[in-house]
């Protein structure tokens, strides 16, 4: 999920960097699911919000982190090259393509534009990173993209495959889990708890999917962490901060 060059990999990424590295975590499963009380519907937006034009990448630019800025103990980082290597994986069967992957050239929804971003801890090699990536579409795409998270949490409740470059990941369990605090401000909100197993299914690894929408634009936030420590959720000050620069970007 992350890219080459970032300063630790989580287990995604080292998936997709190399077989030794699968070996040396034991990753072979993920667990992603479920529509329930997480989810946020909201009210039909009003028809000229809903109708707004898509943002630039330029205008998401401008209400996305900068390289370098805090949100609480987390620091922000562009990705060296072109982004999370996750965001070329797909899933088997396919509607549970946004559950492992919401980029537009591995599932249905194009994005006019996208900006991504990196947050972690510096130098803790084992701590919490969140992937952070801010998505415009044009034509409504945007709550097709919520309609579409949604039925992929409904209908792979009870599993799928993540299909990597060189390996397989077997999703588990699906949970919904706490939508965040500003989620009443967003016109849709979904969050997801999923459920990772070791090679020989023992061990459990967790992660997390916490994504909004604002009329045309979504706001994706995926948090890991390379060891078997359930860290919650995807941490409030990234979300929170993240959201709150945005919103003040479209006052």
């Amino acid at each position: 999920m992350f890219g080459a060059g970032y300063r630790r990999a989580g287990w995604r990424s080292a998936a997709a960097v190399g077989c030794a590295v699968v070996t040396l975590l034991g990753v072979t499963g993920c667990g992603d699911s479920g529509d329930g009380g997480n989810d946020k519907a909201g009210k039909s937006p009003a028809p000229s919000r809903s109708a707004a034009p898509a943002l630039t990448e330029a205008e998401l630019e401008a209400v996305a982190f900068t390289d370098g800025e805090k949100a609480g103990a987390y620091t922000a980082n562009e990705y060296a090259l072109d982004g999370p290597l996750g965001d070329g994986y797909t899933a088997t069967p396919a509607v549970c393509q946004p559950l492992v992957s919401l980029a537009g050239d591995a599932g249905d929804h194009d994005p006019a534009a996208q900006v991504q971003r990196r947050v972690d801890v510096p130098d803790d090699m084992l701590g919490v990173m969140v992937d952070v990536t801010l998505r415009s579409y044009g034509n409504g795409e945007a709550a097709k993209v919520m309609q579409s998270l949604r039925k992929a949490g409904r209908d792979c409740a009870g599993g799928l495959m993540e299909e990597r470059a060189i390996a397989r990941a077997r999703y588990v369990k699906v949970e919904p889990t706490g939508l965040p605090a500003f989620a009443g401000e967003a016109d849709e909100a979904s969050a997801y708890r999923f459920t990772i197993l070791d090679v020989k299914d023992k061990v459990k690894l967790y992660e997390y999917l916490t994504v909004v929408r604002a009329g045309s634009t979504t706001l994706a936030f995926r948090g890991e962490i390379l060891a078997t420590k359930d860290i919650g959720g995807v941490p409030q000050d990234i979300m929170a901060a993240q959201w709150k620069k945005f919103r003040a970007g479209q006052a």
